[in-house]
């Protein structure tokens, strides 16, 4: 199935755990540190250097592109390190993360209260995964090196629906 970015909740509503789909449009970025920093933000009553609503972030911190490449090695981080972070944007419209690995029953909650969407992407296919990327901008936060928040805009990359806006978890239906 091939969705194009924003990701709305009508795009969301037919997307069913267990659905391969391959995504194009902007995506963010943004790892640990950029979390962090958005969560000090918001506590601080500002407002965050990028509008989440309808918007998917992948974790992920890239390796420094070589000559001629876009972006280096791209591969998912785990997501569970985002986990006390996920349930915040997902309450201000965060649509759609991607990562790799379980989520807590806490930002499952906040999906389906959300409607939103959890994908899961390949780990230890970075390089494979950095060909689906056309174009990467560091937008925020470029003090953080490889855990700046980046805009991509991709093409085709592919994800698994992991969690859908319903909390079906096809780790709870395979594991």
């Amino acid at each position: 199935m091939e969705i194009k970015t924003p990701l709305t909740k009508e795009k969301i509503q037919s997307l069913k755990s267990g659905d391969y789909v391959y995504i194009t449009g902007t995506i963010y970025t943004a790892r640990d540190a950029a979390h962090k920093r958005m969560s000090e933000a918001l506590a601080a009553g500002e407002e965050l250097p990028i509008d989440v609503k309808d918007q998917i972030i992948y974790y992920m911190g890239p390796t420094p592109a070589k000559e001629g490449q876009v972006i280096g090695s791209a591969g998912p981080t785990t997501a569970s390190r985002m986990d006390k972070y996920a349930p915040k944007l997902l309450n201000l419209g965060l649509s759609g993360m991607i990562g790799k690995g379980k989520r807590s029953q806490e930002v499952i909650d906040a999906i389906v209260l959300n409607e939103a969407v959890y994908f899961a992407a390949v780990g230890g296919a970075g390089a494979l995964l950095s060909k689906c990327i056309k174009k990467s901008e560091v937008v925020a936060y470029e003090d953080l090196g490889t855990e700046a928040i980046r805009k991509l805009e991709v093409e085709n990359f592919p994800a698994i629906v992991v969690i859908d806006r319903n909390g079906n978890n096809l780790y709870d239906e395979v594991c």
